[in-house]
């Protein structure tokens, strides 16, 4: 039987993300709040410089530097808050781990992400793993490609 991950209030997300800073032996700080609030409220993959950008639009007053953006980052995914997809020199793109489990469809032209559920796949994996005795924890399927409006040659989409 498959499980469903219940979303999380961004109240029960932000006492989870004080527990890890205390455990890594790191302060909160208004700006660390701010950077997990722009991920809650986001209906996107983003990029860090995303982010940042945010930070200052949202929060002008707040002094926020790209560096805290990172290691912020780093540390939510480091304890599986976030989840990220890398695009090789282009960097990473992230989203809250905060929601039922998907895949992604990602075109390789314009950087496009498609997210998508497939009860036949999920089954098919726990299929293969009992049949090879794995216990499945985690799994993330990334089809790369070229979408649709690039595929026709449409404009370059920003995302």
């Amino acid at each position: 039987m498959k499980k469903v991950k219940k979303m999380k209030r961004y109240d029960e997300l932000l006492v989870e993300f004080k527990k890890i800073l205390k455990e890594n032996r790191l302060k909160y700080t208004i700006q660390r709040e701010v950077i997990l609030k722009v991920l809650f409220d986001s209906k996107k993959h983003t990029t860090p410089e995303e982010i940042y950008d945010l930070v200052k639009v949202r929060f002008p007053k707040l002094k926020t530097g790209i560096a805290t953006v990172y290691r912020t980052l780093n540390l939510l995914e480091a304890n599986n808050v976030i989840n990220s997809i890398t695009f090789g020199a282009m960097g990473k793109k992230y989203e809250l781990d905060n929601k039922p489990h998907h895949d992604h469809l990602i075109c390789d032209e314009c950087g496009k992400i498609i997210e998508f559920e497939d009860e036949e796949i999920e089954i098919r994996q726990c299929e293969i793993a009992k049949k090879y005795n794995f216990k499945i924890k985690s799994h993330i399927m990334q089809l790369h490609g070229i979408c649709e409006e690039c595929e026709k040659g449409g404009e370059r989409v920003d995302i």
